[in-house]
């Protein structure tokens, strides 16, 4: 049996007659008839005895009626996925991201999201970039941001938006007394730097390398976001990328542009075997206007 047969069998089962089951399926009486003669004829077999203008089921269709039934139960719940799809609502989206862009681009995207879209439904989860490799792989996670592309197999790295590492330093110091562009070669102030394999400070380290340049350092961090609350506290300054800079309080910290630039990619990572749904793709939207709208408080 196709599944055009099964509808219209389910159809009569339920109406008691051709012209019911034509209402139920919005199609002409003749086509309904012509389905149903069809069916028999593949399955060799009569499914109804008219009877005073109505069609009675014979024990065979009894018997398939028991798995058709079954079968419906199942075509009503993909149409209602189906729905769901198309209005851009997702059972479930899991996003991952490192912690700095957790707390910085992700925020307003979200707000923005769920807003656009109140029946749509995420988990939010930060971790390093290793290990949201892991569980996109394990189907874990549905996309992840980051700040590295990790070239690892499987893993698709998109670029969504791209801006220059920014320098931090309290008001207080030279470095904070003045606007515009920061030269390496002008930081004096003891700078607050990366844990030993982070990308970004490896970044600087090369700039600073290659110059022969080397900053006064006491202090050594894991994340961006300690980085920055310590320049905040007047604990030195420090360099980092520039959705952070974004969320410095311009109170305390004055946020400068390096030079030479060190550009800074925000990357969307995917599993290339799980392809993003529609939500997913539309939050993917609000995501980049977020990190756009950051870079440009930072670089206006």
């Amino acid at each position: 049996m196709r599944l055009r047969h099964i509808e219209v069998f389910h159809a009569i089962m339920q109406a008691g007659t051709v012209t019911g089951a034509a209402q139920i399926l919005h199609i002409s009486q003749p086509a309904v008839t012509k389905v149903l003669q069809h069916c028999e004829l593949q399955l060799g077999i009569p499914l109804f005895e008219r009877v005073r203008g109505k069609l009675h089921p014979t024990p065979e269709a009894q018997r398939l009626r028991v798995e058709i039934d079954k079968l419906n139960r199942d075509l009503v719940s993909i149409r209602r996925l189906a729905s769901t799809l198309r209005a851009g609502e997702s059972e479930l989206l899991r996003l991952v991201s490192t912690p700095t862009l957790g707390a910085s681009v992700l925020p307003s995207a979200i707000a923005r999201w769920s807003r656009a879209y109140p029946q749509s439904r995420c988990t939010l989860a930060t971790n390093h970039t290793r290990e949201i490799i892991s569980a996109l792989l394990l189907g874990e996670a549905d996309m992840a941001l980051s700040l590295q592309d990790p070239r690892y197999p499987g893993i698709v790295a998109d670029s969504i938006a791209a801006g220059p590492m920014m320098a931090l330093c309290p008001l207080t110091s030279p470095e904070g007394a003045k606007g515009g562009a920061l030269q390496v070669s002008e930081i004096t102030t003891p700078l607050i730097a990366m844990v030993d394999g982070d990308p970004l400070g490896h970044l600087l380290m090369n700039v600073f390398d290659e110059r022969d340049i080397h900053p006064e350092s006491h202090i050594t961090v894991q994340t961006y976001q300690l980085a920055r609350a310590l320049v905040e506290a007047g604990a030195g300054m420090t360099v980092v990328d520039p959705f952070t800079a974004a969320t410095a309080d311009r109170a305390r910290v004055r946020v400068r542009a390096l030079e030479p630039a060190m550009p800074v990619q925000l990357y969307l990572l995917t599993a290339v075997s799980a392809p993003l749904a529609q939500s997913a793709r539309r939050l993917v939207k609000f995501l980049g206007d977020s990190a756009r709208a950051s870079l440009a408080s930072v670089e206006g």
